[in-house]
């Protein structure tokens, strides 16, 4: 009976294999709290690298960001491998900013083939509605991303595309709503929208590497684009 009594005393007892409701969620509080912590500091540091950008390539240095953020050499290779991990954090960020923004704008228009028309002249214009010193430093972040661009497409190829999936997925719905109305020939809209993002961006890069002299009227150079695409797309 003794016996008995100590198995029935094991049974009714919980087991400690597996916690229980509350400290579920006690751990689960402490991992979301340390989790936010940690992107709250990745985030300051992508936005470091952005904001050191607008100096050129050249001021973006490990040492420079740790001195912007007052993190420390291990905090940042806790987060990133090195400068080329962080410049496509950065490319990742901006993309992801520029998709919300420009989905944002054209929610409200009915038209497939006029709001691809604005997502390409946002991209090519970019910063061109700054002023003065504001204009100069986006010229010269636009710059030192194209160069960055350009090497990251020949050395780290997919995690480039990964980051820039975001922008060519809302210019493949565009093309794909444009379709399905009959005013964009049918074809692989993903396709398509690969070759309008790279017409666009490789002409944007040439534009922003080029010396400040020879760059055309950014709007114009909008105009001319959209119209080489239109053609290229429509039905």
């Amino acid at each position: 009976m003794a016996g008995n009594s100590t198995a029935d005393k094991r049974q009714t007892e919980p087991s400690r294999t597996a916690a229980l409701d509350w400290e579920e969620r006690s751990v689960q509080r402490v991992v979301e709290t340390g989790r936010e912590q940690l992107l709250e500091r990745s985030r300051k540091i992508v936005e470091a690298a952005y904001e050191l950008l607008e100096e050129g390539l050249e001021e973006l240095t490990i040492r420079a960001v740790l001195a912007k953020t007052g993190l420390s050499r291990r905090a940042f290779y806790e987060r990133f491998s090195g400068k080329d991990d962080l410049v496509l954090a950065v490319f990742e960020h901006t993309i992801r900013r520029a998709e919300v923004h420009y989905r944002e704008q054209i929610r409200r228009m009915t038209d497939p083939l006029e709001r691809l028309h604005l997502i390409v002249s946002w991209i090519v214009c970019g910063r061109e509605v700054l002023e003065g010193n504001e204009r100069d430093r986006g010229d010269r972040r636009g710059a030192a991303m194209s160069r960055e661009h350009l090497r990251l497409a020949e050395s780290r190829p997919e995690e480039l595309q990964a980051a820039l999936r975001p922008l060519l997925s809302l210019i493949a719905e565009q093309l794909s709503d444009g379709m399905a109305v009959g005013v964009v020939r049918d074809g692989d809209p993903r396709r398509l929208a690969s070759l309008v993002y790279n017409l666009v961006s490789t002409t944007v890069h040439t534009e922003l590497l080029s010396p400040v002299t020879a760059r055309a009227d950014r709007e114009q150079l909008a105009d001319e684009i959209w119209e080489f695409c239109r053609r290229a797309v429509a039905a």
